[in-house]
């Protein structure tokens, strides 16, 4: 059982979120090339040095999530019953993680992203520090027995097919078709 965090983590997540909230809210009105982390200090009301103690770049600020969802992906892996089946644990984590980057209201963050160069290379490269930690876990898990070639493609597809779903027309339809490979070549790669 985990204790709840104590009154200075709360301050410390509540500071991170004032700041990550404000950042997102300039970036959607001014433009993400518009706006610079003295802005986003300004009108979150704290110091500059502030805002680069709990994100490392001005681009961390719009995927202030991205730690919480290399950590719910590894966790779907390392988190399920010995010898539990994977596959359905990564789909029923990556389902979430879609539900979340299609709500209602996230149009115009993935548009952010989409119309910018630095986003997207961001995007790309936190796309394959996720895969390399999901492959990880796959690696380490002494149950599942598949070569590292194996791990790093299941992992790699995971990631994928999240990032396939969060940009399609139909999410459900797109995570039920690349899972339905994934499943494939899990199988597929059974000693």
């Amino acid at each position: 059982m985990t204790e709840p965090p104590g009154r200075r983590e709360r301050k410390k997540a509540a500071t991170r979120r004032k700041i990550a909230d404000t950042a997102l809210s300039l970036f959607l009105e001014r433009g993400y090339d518009a706006v610079g982390i003295r802005d986003v200090a300004a009108e979150a009301d704290v110091a500059v040095t502030t805002v680069f103690a709990h994100f490392a770049s001005k681009e961390a600020l719009v995927f202030e999530r991205d730690q919480d969802f290399e950590e719910r992906l590894t966790r779907a892996v390392t988190g399920r019953p010995p010898r539990g089946p994977l596959v359905p644990a990564l789909r029923r984590e990556v389902e979430a993680l879609v539900r979340h980057c299609t709500a209602q209201g996230s149009a115009p963050v993935r548009r952010l992203i989409e119309e910018s160069p630095a986003l997207r290379e961001y995007e790309d490269a936190m796309s394959l520090r996720h895969a390399g930690a999901l492959a990880a876990a796959l690696a380490a898990d002494p149950h599942l027995s598949r070569s590292a070639t194996a791990c790093r493609a299941t992992a790699r597809f995971t990631i994928d097919a999240y990032a396939l779903a969060c940009r399609a027309d139909d999410p459900a339809a797109t995570v039920d078709e690349v899972f339905r490979m994934i499943e494939a070549a899990w199988e597929a790669t059974a000693p």
